[in-house]
């Protein structure tokens, strides 16, 4: 994965999985947000479930505001 692709991808699985785990994932104000945020950093769903399989415990830290 290139380098610069690394830290977008990082904050749409922070994004994505704070709602998930507040059982918001299937809003439509989460959805609405997320697929701007997929178009405007230029990933894909798929890869952004692929980093957060790879990363849930740095992803999962972030997201409860705990990020290092």
């Amino acid at each position: 994965m290139a380098a610069q692709k690394r830290e977008p991808i990082f904050g749409a699985a922070v994004l994505k999985l704070s709602f998930r785990m507040r059982g918001d994932e299937a809003s439509e104000g989460f959805r609405r947000v997320y697929e701007g945020v997929l178009r405007d950093l230029g990933v894909t769903d798929d890869e952004v479930e692929r980093y957060l399989a790879e990363h849930r415990a740095e992803v999962e830290q972030a997201a409860r505001g705990q990020r290092k």
